[in-house]
Parts: structure tokens; sequence; C-alpha cells
């Protein structure tokens, strides 16, 4: 018999088994539980459908959990539990800041009363959900819808009727039908850009913003949307009220917007091209104001393209029911304001007209008593100001330069290298908070998130989501890394922020707009699929309500639609709570940074025809 074995060794042997295999398993776990959003985690949803977020199934143990569960503390948030209810039916296309019932309260010169006008603190906040029309259905997908839309979605027969001869829009059966008509497209939209594209290089990528002012349907910009060309179309809302809400749900960029004593909400040196055809804008009155106006956002050798009154007037004066000699005075004033601006005109033909702007203004500066040209804006007053910021009748001035060759403030590389090159603005030093190095790995960042959401969100490949806004834009990141989706984005950037950063959005070929958050967007209701918010509750958290913004991201948020936020977890609980009471779907994760970090991002999907009344009854996914 062998000699019993060392119990001193024993016992060391089975500790150091037991440590490795409590190291081994705890390992184990930590890995498996991990919150990294990859594909194998990746199935659907069906209580979300669309968002068809990530579930983590595999798993050591059904009771380890390591996601966010926070929720709201009661002596946290002093709002109660109940849902939120809807309005009624009259508030199916209510717009707080553009409400018709209100317009009689503002002076009609200019055309004041039809500029933004939000109700005040003194006046009652509407406090309920902005209902679905009867039968409203899921838009056409694009680029389909381009060319169709629901008529219950949009059903307003003004335009079809008004607009009958100028084949703007036809109504066949359930459906709209944009053929591509308008006032000036005697012979199609097509045709009508084919003879601008004569004398403007439209498919040599130099022209990537276009601003369309009297944007009609916005046919316009969708037949440019084939030249990579992106517009953004503004118009008013006026009798022909539906007409930027058409456009929308057409997937084409457009906001409700009037030349009328206000600056446009867009910063200086933003646009390639501007246009109008027949936008019955009196370019020619107030000193030439207006025409000031679309001076300041264009870019260095940008282009303005008229159409109609008062172009030829000695071949078309019967068909505007106008005098042939008072079109001929009229064409002439415009004519003599075009040349004290220093424009160009580039081509006449027809009855559309094309004129370019400097690429700097040394001549301009040289020449300016002798061409009577109106003064020179104030270096000292914010060019790029748009913001409940007036016009003046003056010419902005371009940044100096001392070569008559260079263009003022830098040239732009052609598009798509735009989208990623150093834009000049932050080359040259104006946002001096902002270098280089802090473009590029922003570039970075939004990229790794765009891909983390993209895996979340499987519709951004297949045209489901395709308006989208990003409430705090930023540099444009978000925008950029989605550039290869079918997808636009309004990038806004809060007029109170720290630092302007929309003219650099705008030099990178993006499009988006000025706002203050505690007012409403100039907008219908149901026009955007996908809102992102990157703290922008912590941004407004001192200056308004987070109910209030989100009343407002329920206005403009098409059923079925998407909200990301990423924000401080203190603050995503709270949206989480006062979320829910609108029966909107939310799930919180980890951002990127970790599970130990503050940032999480909130999935919400709204996916469900919601309405406590008759109101939404019939809504329809097909």
């Amino acid at each position: 018999m062998g000699k019993p074995g060392n119990p001193l060794r024993k016992t060391l042997v089975k500790l150091l088994v037991l440590t490795f295999l409590c190291y081994f398993f705890y390992i184990l776990g930590s890995y498996k539980k991990s919150n990294r959003i990859d594909d194998s985690s990746y199935i659907d949803d069906p209580i979300c459908p669309q968002l068809n977020l990530l579930i983590h199934t595999k798993t050591s143990s059904p009771n380890l959990d390591f996601e966010p569960h926070h929720r709201i503390n009661t002596t946290f948030d002093t709002i109660d539990s109940s849902f939120f209810e809807f309005c009624s039916e009259n508030f199916t296309n209510y717009i707080p800041c553009h409400n018709p019932l209100r317009e009689g309260l503002f002076d009609r010169k200019k055309k004041f009363h039809r500029e933004r006008h939000c109700p005040d603190e003194e006046e009652k906040r509407v406090k309920c959900l902005v209902p679905v029309p009867v039968g409203y259905r899921t838009p056409f997908q694009w680029p389909e819808s381009k060319k169709f839309a629901w008529f219950q979605n949009v059903p307003s027969k003004r335009l079809v009727v008004s607009k009958q001869s100028q084949n703007w829009v036809r109504l066949e059966g359930n459906r709209l039908v944009f053929p591509g008509g308008g006032t000036s497209f005697k012979f199609g939209v097509k045709d009508y850009v084919d003879q601008i594209g004569k004398f403007i290089p439209l498919k040599s990528g130099n022209v990537r913003t276009v601003l369309d002012v009297g944007c009609g349907v916005a046919s316009f910009g969708a037949e440019l949307s084939d030249y990579n060309i992106l517009t953004m179309s503004i118009a008013p809302r006026d009798i022909h009220e539906a007409q930027v809400q058409f456009a929308l749900e057409r997937g084409l960029p457009a906001m409700l917007g009037i030349l009328s004593i206000h600056r446009l909400p867009y910063p200086s040196r933003s646009f390639d091209m501007a246009h109008c055809a027949r936008c019955l804008v009196p370019w020619t009155d107030y000193g030439g104001l207006y025409l000031m106006e679309i001076d300041r956002v264009l870019r260095p050798g940008g282009y303005w393209v008229l159409s109609g009154p008062p172009i030829n007037g000695k071949s078309s004066y019967k068909d505007w029911d106008k005098r042939e000699k008072d079109l001929e005075e009229e064409q002439a004033t415009l004519e003599d304001l075009a040349k004290r601006l220093c424009w160009k005109k580039v081509a006449e033909r027809g009855s559309i007209a094309i004129w370019r702007k400097p690429t700097n203004h040394v001549h301009c500066v040289q020449n300016a008593r002798f061409l009577k040209s109106p003064h020179f804006c104030d270096d000292a007053n914010d060019l790029d100001a748009g913001w409940y910021k007036k016009m003046e009748p003056c010419i902005t001035p371009l940044p100096k330069v001392k070569d008559i060759k260079t263009i003022s403030g830098g040239a732009l590389e052609k598009w798509s290298e735009r989208l990623n090159a150093e834009p000049p603005r932050i080359r040259n030093g104006v946002g001096k908070s902002i270098t280089v190095g802090n473009f590029n790995e922003d570039n970075k960042i939004w990229k790794g998130r765009v891909s983390q959401y993209a895996k979340v969100i499987n519709s951004l490949l297949t045209g489901k989501l395709r308006n989208i806004m990003d409430m705090n834009a930023g540099l444009g990141g978000f925008a950029a890394a989605l550039s290869k989706y079918p997808v636009w984005v309004m990038n806004v950037v809060p007029s109170d922020a720290n630092v302007n950063t929309l003219g650099v959005i705008y030099e990178r070929g993006l499009i988006g707009t000025y706002m203050n958050w505690c007012e409403s967007f100039s907008t219908y209701p149901r026009t955007y699929d996908m809102i992102h918010a990157n703290g922008i509750f912590s941004m407004y958290m001192e200056k308004c309500g987070i109910v209030d913004i989100l009343f407002e991201m329920h206005r403009i948020l098409r059923p079925q639609g998407i909200v990301i936020i990423r924000d401080h977890v203190d603050i995503i609980v709270k949206v989480q709570g006062i979320a829910e009471r609108m029966k909107w779907n939310c799930i919180m994760y980890h951002s990127e940074n970790g599970a130990s970090h503050p940032e999480k991002v909130l999935y919400i999907d709204n996916s469900e025809p919601l309405s406590n009344s008759d109101y939404a009854q019939g809504v329809s996914t097909t």
C-alpha cells in the first residue's frame, strides 16, 4: 500500500482549482453580457417591428442583467402618469407658429402676417397630441414618393383645382400624382431644368445646394435630385397652404418661409444657386431689399435664376395679364439693381434669366460709386445671423481678398469630395473653438455612431426612412455619415448654441436651418420619418419644458416614425417617462462609451396608430 498523500498539498491544489474556476466564470459572464451592439444579438422585436431593437438572448444566467433599467423617481418628476389626450380633429394640420387664425393680429405690410408668429408665454400652449387624418396611410417609399402621395395624408384639393391647367398635381383615385408641371414649366420641369443646364453646370458637382423660393409642390427640387443637388424649397402658408406639405410628403426638403421683414434662417454664403419661378416676390420693391437677401445667402460665384414676369415681357405679357410697358420698366429696374449688386448676367432665353454673383468684391468696392451701389453692411453686424434678424438694405460684404482671382472665403470642393473636405470656415479660423482636428474627429465619431444605429434600424436601407431631422446638428457629422443611405437630413443649429456651425454645414454640401426649440418648427405635422436629438434636452433644460419639446417632436414625427435621443442618464430617464405617456415605445441603451458612462441612448418607436378617439381610425400601413 502507498503512503497517504500530504493533506496540506491537497488543500492548496483545491484552492487553486477553485480560484481558477471562479475567475474563468466571472470573465465568461462579463463577456456574454457585454452591451456592444453586434449582428449576433440582432433579432426582430414584435413590439417594435420597425426598429427591430436589439435583445440580448444569450446569457449565462437568467438572473444576470447588465442593461440600464433606470426609472423615474416620483420625487424627481411631479408629472402624473396618465396618457396625454389627443387634440380635436381640427388640429390635424396644426402649426403653432403659422396659425392662419392669428394672422389678423399682425401687419399685412410686406406680408409680415405670413411670417413666423409663435404663441408667447401669456398665450395658452396646446397640451394635447396632434391627431392623424382619418384614413392616413404610410407614405410611398423613396423614390416612388417623388411621383405619388396618398390623398388621405394631405386631404386638400385646392392645388388640384386651382392649378389644374398648369399640371402641378392631379388626383387619380386615392392617389395624388405629381407629373412635373408648373406655372413656368410649360413643357414639363425636365425640359425647364435642361434649359437652365445649358448655362449652369448642373452635372459638374459645383452646384450642390439650391434655394427654391416660392417652391410650389417642389417639382424643381425633385428634378434637381437626379443631379445629386439638394434643394431647400420654401413657401408661405397661404391660400395654397398645402404646397410645403406636398413637398415633404414626396420626400423632398422643404419648410415654411417667406421674404418679408426678417432674414431667411440661413447663414451667409450658403447656397450655390437660388431660384424663383414666378414666385411673386417683389424683387425691385423696398430698394431691392429682397434681392439683397438673396445676395447674402448666395455663395461667391453662385447663380440666381428668375423665370416669369418681368422677363421677356414682349412675348409673354398677354399670358401674364400685364401691360408690356410695365414689364419692360420692371425688368429694366431689375437689371439695374443686379448691376449695382455687382452681379453679371449670364443668359436670357425665353422667360428664363440667369445672373451670377462675383467670386469676390474687389471690383465691386472699386466701382461702388460709379455703379451707385447700396452701401456695404457693417462687418460688426453678424452676417450669418438668421434668426429673427431684420433685413437691411445693404450688400453683405464677402471676406476680403487681395487677388482678383481669389474666391472669397475659400474655394469649395466639388460634390461629393466637399462632404468630408476641410470646410473653409474651419480652415480660416472663423469658429475659433473648432479646429481641423476637431472636425476630423467629429466625423470619425459619427461614422461609428451611425454604424451602430444602422444595426438597430434596418429601415435605413430600404427607403422607408426619407425625411430626417437632426435637432442639434453640430458640424453635420450625423448627416454626413448618413450620406450613403437614401435619406436627406434637415440639420438644425439652435439659434442660441455657443458656436454657430450652420455655415460649416452648408460648406459641406448639406442643408439646414436655425431654430429655437422653445418654439415650434416651420413645418406641417407628420413630415419627418426620424428625429435625432443629441444633447438637446440638456441644452434647453433651464429654458423651456421637456414636455413642450416632446410635444413638438410628436407633432412633426410621422406615424411609425423613429426618435433617437442621446443625453445624460438623468435626463433620459425623465424623457422616457414623458414619452411613454405619449404611448411611444421606448428602449434605453448604453452609449458606445459603456455602462459606466452617464450618456445613454433612448430609441423611440411610435409604430402604433396612436389615438384615444375616432380621428385615427383606419390608419393603414399598406
